[in-house]
């Protein structure tokens, strides 16, 4: 198959461009076969089994109960006591910290500094048992921070580079990278039931890339549209350099999180206002539930049963105090939005996480300078100052094994 004739529906790619098309999931057995070194999957119908509120892994129990908060333009981290809703900390880190990431073995906080467009990325680990910082490490371009399932490497998501760089999880010393030329943006990621692929979003292209865990390599982009359809104008860019397609889709897709059985992903776009469906193995579209204005971060309930879905309330990267920011609540089984929380006097929810007993949802008010805290029984909200364009804030400690990343992707 030519370019061109697999450029025109820019779904499945991973024939021409990765060689043969990786092993599929088995999450249809009884008993998942998982990459090598990754911890077993306890349920197959319900990957989120582990997180249920009380399953504490003895790494966790000398840490302090925090929220931790980057600040964007402050160039700091807010610490949080949630007993007391007092801040109890305030320290520096590196330019533009985005997020706080648990490690894989729950041992360390990272802060990612990714500088944006400047040579100074850094990340910054925090001891989870004092609450303080350790030495900044030199890091190029970290947006986001993701681990292999198997624990072997952390994922740094170079953003501006189009790039991941696999690094040493404790040291930070490059092992090897993978180019991602038709992904402008790459964010945000989640990795299937079994740990062999990982999809990641692609905030400024539109769309998605797919990315096999065990030969580390792209294998497929998707572009992202609201009725389905992929257009051949948005689908006929080709990267002359790399003979890569570019799926440059109309959207703003953000976070992504994978449904409890393993099968569909959950993809929230910023401009279409709800997130995609799609079906991971196949690496198709398969629907679209729309939520509200400005869709951006996703986080599973303690139980595994409900999505909460933070929308920013604006379409811009830098929107307004006082958006139309509000939270659903999407059930799993039914895929249905069965709640909305809306903010008193508007707001900007963003990137955050669900406390370990569940009753909370800590998100970030990216526009706003303030934490929110949703009760999660009735979605009553109130708000923590903070300081300036808070991002993606982590709750610590959480229940869990180990971390695939983000703000805190147990499982």
């Amino acid at each position: 198959m030519g370019v061109a004739a697999i450029v025109t529906s820019c779904q499945w790619l991973g024939g021409a461009f990765a060689g043969s098309e990786p092993e599929s999931s088995n999450h249809h057995a009884t008993v998942v076969e998982t990459v090598p070194g990754m911890p077993p999957v306890i349920d197959p119908e319900n990957l989120y089994s582990e997180i249920h509120a009380g399953n504490m892994s003895p790494a966790v129990a000398d840490a302090l109960y925090r929220v931790y908060v980057p600040n964007r333009i402050s160039g700091d981290v807010t610490v949080i006591d949630p007993e007391t809703l007092k801040v109890v900390g305030h320290f520096r880190v590196g330019v533009n910290p985005q997020h706080i990431v648990p490690s894989w073995d729950l041992k360390t906080l990272w802060v990612v500094n990714n500088a944006e467009s400047r040579l100074n990325g850094s990340v910054t680990p925090i001891n989870p048992a004092t609450g303080r910082p350790g030495k900044t490490i030199p890091v190029d371009d970290p947006y986001n921070m993701y681990f292999t399932p198997d624990g072997q490497s952390a994922i740094v998501v170079a953003e501006e580079s189009q790039r991941l760089d696999f690094r040493d999880p404790h040291t930070m010393e490059l092992q090897s990278s993978i180019l991602t030329p038709g992904c402008a943006g790459i964010n945000h990621a989640d990795f299937s039931i079994d740990g062999r692929y990982a999809i990641f979003t692609c905030e400024y292209g539109g769309g998605l890339v797919k990315i096999d865990m065990v030969k580390k390599q792209v294998i497929g982009y998707l572009t992202l549209t609201k009725d389905g359809s992929v257009k051949q104008s948005q689908a006929s860019l080709v990267d002359p350099s790399t003979g890569f397609p570019v799926c440059a889709g109309t959207g703003m897709p953000q976070d992504i999180r994978i449904s409890p059985d393993g099968k569909t992903f959950y993809v929230a776009d910023m401009l279409a206002d709800g997130v995609y469906l799609v079906d991971g193995d196949s690496f198709i579209q398969i629907g679209f539930i729309p939520t509200g204005r400005g869709t951006h971060g996703l986080y599973p309930s303690r139980d595994g049963t409900k999505l909460y879905i933070a929308n920013r309330g604006s379409h811009r990267v830098l929107g307004p105090k006082h958006g139309l920011g509000s939270v659903s609540v999407l059930d799993f089984a039914t895929r249905q939005v069965v709640a909305t929380w809306h903010i008193p006097g508007g707001g900007s929810p963003d990137m955050g996480n669900v406390s370990a007993d569940g009753r909370y949802l800590w998100l970030s008010g990216r526009f706003d300078n303030v934490v929110y805290r949703f009760d999660t029984a009735d979605g009553n909200v109130l708000e923590i100052p903070v300081g300036k364009e808070p991002h993606g804030l982590t709750v610590w400690p959480q229940p869990g094994r180990y971390s695939l990343g983000h703000t805190g992707n147990l499982r």
